[in-house]
């Protein structure tokens, strides 16, 4: 255990490990760490992405995108393990210089087109085809204030809350009360927002939903960070009444499986390069 209390020197340098579970692929440089390609498969669009919340908005974007019958929305989803830090690949790299999941590259235009950050990609896909997104200007600007409300936020809900009640080595109440203090905001921002409203925005389904779902749905079910007693997610009960409504959406059941390697065998699809292989590659098919 270390001491309660910190002084910071005048000059911070990075000589040791930070600790925590991701200790491992945490560092203050950027750039590239291994020369490697990304893999292509036969589809315009490429996702290079894992199943956290803001991979799973992508991939509930493009299942949704499909329901439509959007069928230049059909796309190749690799896996990008970053805990073994294949997003430090120098193929990945140079679709996302930030090396975060997920992240697009659209070769349907020449050159490609990179897209990278979890918003940037719901918003580019939204205009490309033309969904998910109002044309009118007041709706469409509504859509988009809670689209970045919630990219401004998750740093609080993921880097903040969960790093400390999570993942950090040691447990301090300090960065715990404060995030959770937090969170516990955002969550009652939302919930005062689908009182009088169906869906985030309004009463249309939007990429703001798409967005807010898999990390504040996730939340108040247990699903992220598996602390909803914690931050007794009863009492929001607008919240857990649309997450739950989303959840029986097929195209966000479908989403959620893709690049998914943990949980249930059924549920994880770990790639994702055809719509036959829902039934066909989950990992209870593929090791029985």
């Amino acid at each position: 255990m270390s001491d309660a209390t910190y002084t910071p020197p005048k000059v911070w340098t990075w000589d040791k490990a930070s600790g925590g579970q991701f200790a491992n692929i945490n560092r203050p440089i950027a750039g590239p760490t291994h020369d490697k390609e990304l893999p292509v498969g036969k589809h315009p669009l490429q996702l290079y992405s894992l199943a956290t919340p803001n991979g799973v908005k992508v991939t509930v974007m493009l299942e949704e995108l499909l329901a439509l019958g959007h069928a230049g929305a059909e796309y190749d989803a690799h896996l990008i393990k970053i805990n073994e830090g294949m997003q430090f690949s120098s193929g990945f790299v140079d679709v996302n210089p930030n090396s975060k999941i997920p992240a697009l590259l659209d070769r349907s235009t020449n050159p490609g087109t990179r897209v990278f950050e979890s918003g940037s990609i719901l918003l580019y896909l939204a205009e490309k085809f033309g969904a998910f997104l109002p044309k009118d200007p007041a709706k469409r600007t509504e859509t988009l204030n809670w689209l970045f409300w919630q990219m401004g936020s998750a740093a609080f809900v993921g880097g903040g809350f969960g790093h400390f009640y999570v993942y950090a080595p040691e447990k301090y109440e300090y960065p715990i009360n404060r995030y959770t203090m937090e969170l516990k905001r955002q969550l009652d921002v939302l919930d005062r927002q689908l009182a009088n409203n169906r869906y985030v925005a309004g009463d249309e389904y939007t990429i703001a939903d798409m967005a807010c779902w898999p990390w504040y749905g996730g939340i108040v079910v247990g699903a992220v960070y598996n602390a909803a007693e914690f931050l007794e997610a009863h009492t929001y009960t607008n919240v857990l009444r649309w997450t739950n409504e989303l959840a029986e959406r097929p195209a966000v059941k479908r989403g959620r499986m893709v690049n998914r390697a943990w949980g249930k065998p059924e549920e994880q699809l770990w790639e994702r390069h055809d719509a036959s292989d829902f039934d066909l590659k989950t990992q209870d098919k593929l090791n029985p």
